[in-house]
């Protein structure tokens, strides 16, 4: 195995090497270069020796050329605070010529982390489709590599040409690239080039400005949604659902009455009356949800997972605008529930969360189910996101039912006709939705 991961390794360095540093005439003319050569470099093959021994100075010119590439430019990006997934992400690039020449034919390109696995996830990982591959493609791990090799790739970017550069000079040029998943974006730096004069081989200077933008999960556009549940007694108000212990909501103030909490005591009023005066609070009623993502998958990636995010995510923006509070409940290396809606907390604060989530693989599913039961007497409806329909879900459906926490149950698999009998859902069937992972936009349609 660590010879394959080794050759690899080095293979995809060069073929990006290559990439960037030839223009699409020089990998023409490089694989001229390398056919001649191969057929045979005999003088009595004189057309092949002719366009061998035209290529060879032509390139050797154009390499040599590189070494003379001097330049001095400083950049500086300015970022937005988030992105989303699979959408443009555009920003200004400040760049300053250092030198007392103008700067012309150049051109930038954006760079990301590096996309090669390590050692370790390139033997643990399993791509989706392996049980499926014959022998040799298992024994070799190829299309593993180029599974995670793609999925470790953060974004795509093009080559951009820079206007000219004054000397001395400032120039602001707009840059878009596109990220391709969820978490942080990192970019290392930008590598300047200028191709040579034939065209062929651009001599490059990796400028380093190290930054990162979040980038939050995909979402999907949701039909209004009828959501489980009506308004329900929230001991100790809005204020519980931040905080700890009861904090229920500000009425007025009263005398001071024996048992009353010390932390009640409003300390300005004592300090002009010289009596105890306490805050006085009301409980409240209103609409709670809770929205449950299952976290837990043997497999360190997948397409159902990602899905399930990004159904999660569009939940969290849908349920935004109304008079509702929204509890988020996962398991990731311990058990978490965040609250937003009301005034607690912002719609990024969730999101950034869900940016950031990860599988669970070494917690029970029975963590999850203790969190919600938990909850269950403050929700007034639970929507429930699951990667599978087993029993362990069937069973923690049932203990929310026999609760009477009216559910909405949706099901993310990469095939529908795997979940088959809907179980504990049988008698509200309305509420009981199986999504492909692959069609995702027409699934979310019929919720």
């Amino acid at each position: 195995m660590r010879f394959f991961y080794t050759s690899y390794r080095i293979f995809d360095g060069i073929s990006s090497w290559r990439k960037q540093r030839f223009t699409a005439a020089g990998l023409l003319l490089l694989a001229i270069f390398a056919i001649s050569a191969g057929i045979g470099l005999s003088p009595r093959s004189s057309t092949i020796y002719q366009i061998f021994s035209l290529a060879l100075p032509f390139l050797l010119v154009s390499f040599l050329f590189s070494f003379f590439f001097r330049v001095s430019i400083s950049v500086a990006r300015k970022l937005p605070k988030f992105a989303q997934a699979n959408e443009p992400l555009t920003y200004s690039l400040q760049l300053r010529n250092q030198t007392a020449r103008q700067q012309k034919g150049l051109f930038i390109n954006e760079q990301f982390g590096d996309p090669r696995p390590t050692f370790e996830e390139f033997s643990r990982a399993r791509e989706p489709e392996e049980d499926k591959r014959n022998l040799w493609d298992r024994k070799t791990m190829v299309y593993r590599w180029m599974w995670l090799v793609a999925k470790n790739r953060q974004a795509k970017t093009k080559e951009q040409a820079l206007p000219p550069l004054p000397p001395h000079g400032n120039e602001q040029i707009r840059v878009e690239v596109l990220p391709l998943h969820r978490g942080y974006l990192e970019l290392t730096g930008i590598t300047l080039s200028r191709p040579d004069p034939f065209g062929l081989f651009k001599a490059c200077r990796f400028l380093p400005c190290y930054q990162r933008v979040l980038i939050l999960p995909k979402r999907y556009q949701l039909p209004e949604l009828d959501l489980p549940g009506s308004h329900r007694h929230q001991p100790g108000g809005v204020a519980l659902a931040s905080s700890v212990g009861n904090s229920d909501e500000f009425v007025s103030l009263r005398e001071y009455r024996s048992g009353d909490p010390l932390r009640r005591i409003h300390w300005k009023s004592w300090a002009k009356t010289g009596k105890l005066i306490v805050k006085n609070y009301q409980d409240e009623f209103f609409v709670r949800h809770g929205l449950v993502l299952d976290t837990f998958q043997e497999q360190p990636h997948s397409r159902t997972f990602e899905e399930a995010v990004s159904l999660a995510a569009s939940f969290v923006s849908t349920v935004e605008s109304q008079e509702s509070l929204l509890d988020l409940m996962f398991v990731g290396n311990r058990a978490y529930c965040f609250s937003s809606g009301r005034g607690l907390s912002h719609t990024e604060s969730m999101m950034e969360i869900l940016a950031c989530v990860q599988p669970c693989h070494d917690q029970p599913f029975s963590e999850l189910s203790s969190l919600l039961l938990d909850h269950a007497s403050r929700i007034s409806g639970c929507i429930c996101i699951l990667l599978t329909w087993d029993e362990e879900r069937q069973e923690m459906v049932k203990k929310l039912q026999g609760l009477g926490v009216p559910l909405k149950v949706i099901v993310v698999t990469e095939q529908v006709d795997t979940v088959g009998d809907p179980g504990p859902m049988q008698a509200d069937a309305e509420n009981f939705h199986v999504l492909a992972a692959g069609e995702m936009e027409k699934g979310v349609a019929g919720l």
